[in-house]
């Protein structure tokens, strides 16, 4: 045997050993009582903290403990998001600088603030030369990685990197919200240049555009003001998803250690890049194009009700039982997320010519919707949740698949910061440190010679 099989053959062999020793039998959780995923029995999320940055409902408990579906509210330091929403549609303006001077600082800000705090963004969007250089030569397609590289890179230029008073917490909030968008438009442009031999094109931001705009701007510079408005509700809608979510979880993990906030930054950018949490967009678009080849006709109700019922047996498109973008581990009734992103993709759809794929879309949302019901036929009220219009509107605005997960992470390092900074200020701070039952025996050592 070869110095390389005899190392294939040690791998192989230790993870077949590591298969057995990580098997552990799920009644046991039951016997223990153990909370799953941190997750209760009825699917509800185990109570860890507590917090008032924001608020997800789905559902109300009703005497006797059993749950209640509602349709879907969603809560910024108080406020209804939807409230929020419709006020920016209507008055026809961009509002993610709004939400996250609310969600950083606990109050709606008025103009001046808001002017002040817009100009405060914009003059932190421009990157340190080494870190911008560095993005250029790095090698890899995965946007989020270099993501989190470049922000554990700006510990280098913070000479205050380790502090955690309140008013170095607050510069180092508004510089990484700042330097997202840059960061992962020069990112994606190398990419697009190393990868598919286009050119390299790195716009320095504009000082007279907002996050989106800028966005926009520094990726593709050519845009429509419906695309801009639309890219900055969805940032908006994903700034914040309460303390529970896999990634703002992490960061107050993170955090509560009392590490620096680029170390906490970027273990929460490392689990939103998980398929399982920030990566479901673009399993709904791949879905989708599967469905527009593979239904013939988009009308058709009994057509697709066979399809996604094929689906939900494994027996079609990638056999996982799923279809994507239905369903949430909160939400039942409605995601408000997704009714609000769903009025902007009419409109946005219209604009491109794209009516016969939205009302496509709109169909399959409807039946995978009663399909689930019936097929699983469980009890569970299950809606659309914002992934399954995201990945078409970024389609629309002209968005590559590389980038949706990077904006997902660009509209969330705003929740991401209120968070670290609620869990390094209130008063009794402790290290997060659950546990775990250990449910294998004592086993007695035998010395080496007799193994």
């Amino acid at each position: 045997m070869n110095t390389k099989m005899k190392k294939e053959y040690v791998i192989y062999k230790l993870s077949e050993e590591m298969k057995k020793a990580t098997r552990i039998d799920n009644e046991l959780f039951t016997k223990f009582d153990v909370k799953r995923g941190l997750r209760n029995e009825d699917g509800t999320g185990v109570l860890v903290g507590l917090t008032k940055v924001g608020n997800v409902v789905g559902y109300e408990r009703v005497p006797g403990g059993g749950l209640k579906p509602i349709p879907g509210k969603l809560f910024y330091r108080g406020y209804d998001v939807e409230d929020i929403a419709h006020n920016m549609m209507k008055e026809k303006r961009f509002g993610f600088e709004e939400v996250a001077y609310l969600l950083l600082s606990g109050h709606l800000p008025n103009k001046e603030e808001l002017s002040s705090f817009g100009e405060l963004i914009n003059d932190n969007m421009p990157l340190e030369q080494k870190t911008k250089m560095n993005i250029i030569e790095l090698e890899g397609n995965n946007i989020m990685n270099i993501l989190a590289r470049s922000v554990l890179e700006m510990y280098r230029f913070d000479p205050d990197a380790e502090s955690t008073t309140s008013d170095i917490l607050m510069r180092q909030s508004v510089e990484l919200i700042s330097k997202f968008p840059t960061i992962i438009a020069y990112a994606y442009n190398m990419l697009r240049h190393a990868t598919h031999g286009r050119s390299l094109h790195i716009r320095h931001p504009n000082e007279n555009l907002s996050i989106a705009e800028n966005f926009l701007y520094m990726l593709k510079k050519d845009f429509t003001k419906l695309d801009a408005r639309t890219l900055d509700m969805l940032l908006v809608l994903q700034a914040e998803h309460g303390g529970g979510n896999n990634s703002t979880f992490t960061v107050r993990v993170v955090s509560s250690s009392r590490t620096d906030t680029y170390s906490a930054i970027a273990a929460g950018i490392g689990s939103l890049k998980g398929p399982l949490h920030g990566g479901a967009n673009i399993q709904v678009v791949d879905m989708y194009h599967h469905l527009q080849e593979n239904i013939k006709d988009w009308n058709s109700v009994e057509e697709i009700d066979t399809y996604f019922t094929r689906m939900l047996n494994k027996e079609v498109y990638d056999k996982s039982g799923l279809i994507y973008g239905i369903g949430h581990a909160v939400y039942t009734i409605s995601d408000p997320r997704a009714l609000l992103l769903k009025e902007l993709a009419r409109d946005l759809a219209r604009e491109k010519g794209k009516e016969l794929e939205f009302a496509f879309l709109e169909l399959l949302e409807e039946r995978a919707i009663e399909i689930f019901g019936r097929v699983k036929n469980n009890g569970k009220t299950v809606s659309s949740n914002v992934d399954f219009y995201s990945g078409f509107v970024y389609e629309l605005i002209g968005l590559p698949q590389e980038i949706y997960t990077p904006l997902f992470a660009m509209a969330r390092i705003v929740g991401w910061c209120a968070h670290r900074n609620e869990e390094l200020n209130f008063e009794g701070k402790r290290i997060i440190r659950p546990a775990y039952k250990n449910v294998l025996d004592d086993v007695a050592y035998v010395p080496i010679k007799k193994r």
